[in-house]
């Protein structure tokens, strides 16, 4: 049985744990996981792919289960920021709230996760299943020292997953691509009082920074997604030239793309090439990331469990999409199906004076904990 006053203290500890990333040091809260589990019963192992880089995995259940299920929740949280009116570490309970760095994103999910760990263990729940915890670094920047390598060297090779890295019991069944790039467009330096001889690198950004935007508009302004906002595009950095009395001999900016499932990255590059090539005479395009968009089946078991857990507890799902990238989509690049749920509070992610709200947080476990117990492989 899920334990209140136990998730309220484990969620206090482990706020209480510094993991900021950057500089990144999951290594004590790790440390704090391991000892944690072993006191209940449940061995694990830590990986690292750099120094105090850690990763923490459990696996449940007798050993040569045919298909297991992964719940993943993050160790990490971005830097504490400014701002604060309560103790960033202090792990606050006030108000029906717990505050503190990482109360919401991801903290709030890990205590829960252990808390079902635990009341499983007490239970002596018998799986049809091996189920898989694993707790991961460097979500925060991107995951290339966690949920990735993980993945990548088969370390990890779950049947399914659920990434418990959401807010308010949603139910993330899809989520938008993403791609980052930087465009660097060359121009012919001059006198500033002579800006004829030149070709100013700012000003030719400028219109293919409109035009771009004007074709983003066109082409897929009037796509749509039931779970989620039109396709966006972002001018993140813009910097260029050397000197106010010199035309401008190179430019350079950077673009974040957001598109829906159906859409590629491949097409995207494309068209952004052909745009820029009718108004830069030399350019060049980098391209800093990609995930690719994400849609699974609503009568998928992951969606069809979590619903009913729900349900059984009174709490109306809510199926919905993920307008920022979410580590479900490496999962999809190994054909491994996955959603995301959480019972973190919604906005509150990477704010100052970060909380949870500790009926969600019980809520949340006893959810889980029934999802774990009842899910079924087809």
């Amino acid at each position: 049985m899920i334990n209140k006053k136990r998730l309220i203290r484990l969620t206090k500890k482990l706020i209480r744990i510094n993991s900021e990333n950057p500089p990144g040091d999951e290594s004590k809260i790790a440390g704090f996981i391991k000892k944690y589990l072993s006191a209940i019963g449940v061995k694990s192992k830590i990986y690292e792919f750099k120094k105090n880089r850690s990763n923490i995995i459990a696996v449940l259940g007798p050993a040569g289960r045919s298909r297991s299920l992964l719940i993943t929740p993050h160790l990490d949280t971005v830097p504490v920021g400014a701002n604060w009116k309560v103790l960033p570490f202090s792990g606050k309970l006030q108000g029906g709230r717990i505050y503190g760095l990482g109360a919401t994103d991801c903290k709030g999910n890990l205590a829960v996760a252990l808390e079902a760990i635990n009341s499983l263990m007490e239970d002596k729940a018998n799986l049809e299943y091996a189920l898989v915890f694993a707790a991961t670094a460097d979500e925060e920047s991107g995951s290339k020292l966690g949920l990735e390598p993980l993945l990548n060297k088969g370390i990890l090779k779950p049947d399914a997953a659920l990434v418990l890295d959401a807010d308010d019991f949603q139910i993330i069944v899809s989520q938008k691509g993403l791609m980052h790039l930087k465009v660097k467009i060359s121009g012919r330096k001059a006198h500033g009082a002579y800006p004829w001889l030149g070709n100013n690198a700012i000003d030719t950004s400028i219109a293919v920074l409109a035009a771009l935007k004007n074709h983003w508009a066109k082409s897929r302004g009037a796509a749509k997604n039931r779970y989620l906002k039109p396709a966006t595009i972002n001018i993140g950095t813009i910097k260029g030239g050397d000197k106010v009395n010199v035309v401008a001999d190179w430019c350079e900016f950077e673009l974040d793309y957001r598109f829906l499932p159906g859409d590629s990255a491949t097409r995207i590059k494309k068209e952004i090439k052909t745009v820029v090539a009718k108004y830069a005479r030399s350019f060049k395009i980098e391209i800093e990331g990609i995930q690719n968009p994400y849609l699974i089946k609503k009568d998928h078991p992951l969606v069809y469990f979590l619903k009913e857990a729900a349900r059984s507890l009174g709490i109306k799902p809510k199926i919905s999409g993920s307008e920022g990238a979410t580590t479900i989509s490496f999962f999809q690049e190994r054909h491994i199906p996955a959603v995301a749920t959480g019972f973190g509070s919604q906005g509150c992610a990477h704010i100052a004076d970060e909380y949870a709200k500790v009926d969600n947080l019980f809520l949340g476990a006893a959810l889980l904990e029934r999802f774990i117990k009842n899910y079924k492989f087809n």
